[in-house]
């Protein structure tokens, strides 16, 4: 299984979400749009509450983070083409709700998402908590270089924080639906073993490299 590392950010570093409500949504479209069949955003059947029809999963979400001007996905194919399917769909859905509710017209995203193939190296394990500790920059930027010396503080900002699949690999159900924990969460181990992980690198020394970055 291969698995993939997608990033984009708003035009010309615009933000993509501007409060909660566009932070639910998004995660929404996360949840709806994979799916190879035509999706409606809200359909009369799940306003009525009836059974939902079988989902034909496009991809695996194994990790993602929201952040205000630009999002990362961890993301593995679940059908051939699923990728690329799901993230046509993701981002054209996201952007038509965007422009329609804050009136305005034209690209939201930063040209293509990047894609970069995570190989089965030193880095690999490191990509979910990367993702995951993305939040820190709104309070504690200094984790990028492993300088954080209150760590209680750093991890209760990220608890403290829902836009991300952190809390789900913490072993608290916050968007279970949307993610998938088989294929990493055997690697990251235990919510124990996984917080105590993001304490040795936001204290020590983050690894480097062309997926472990984006400009913000």
């Amino acid at each position: 299984m291969e698995i993939w590392h997608i990033l984009n950010r708003g035009v010309e570093k615009r933000n993509i979400v501007v409060d909660e409500k566009d932070r639910v949504r998004f995660v929404h479209d996360l949840f709806v749009f994979n799916d190879a069949n035509i999706v409606e955003h809200i359909s009369k059947r799940e306003r009525r509450g009836e059974k939902s029809r079988v989902r034909s999963l496009l991809v695996y979400i194994h990790a993602f983070c929201l952040m205000d001007n630009h999002y990362h996905f961890l993301l593995s194919e679940a059908s051939e083409g699923g990728i690329s399917k799901f993230m046509q769909k993701f981002n054209m859905g996201y952007t038509k709700y965007f422009n329609e509710r804050h009136q305005r017209s034209g690209a939201l995203w930063q040209g293509k998402h990047k894609k970069i193939l995570i190989k089965r190296d030193a880095h690999f394990m490191y990509i979910p908590y990367y993702i995951h500790l993305n939040p820190l920059d709104f309070s504690m930027p200094e984790w990028r270089r492993g300088g954080v010396r209150n760590t209680k503080k750093a991890l209760l900002h990220l608890r403290n924080y829902r836009w991300s699949s952190h809390l789900d690999y913490l072993g608290i159900k916050n968007f279970p639906s949307v993610i998938n924990r088989n294929e990493i969460g055997g690697i990251l181990g235990s919510p124990a073993n996984y917080e105590r992980e993001i304490i040795s690198l936001i204290s020590g020394q983050l690894p480097t490299g062309d997926s472990l970055t984006i400009e913000h």
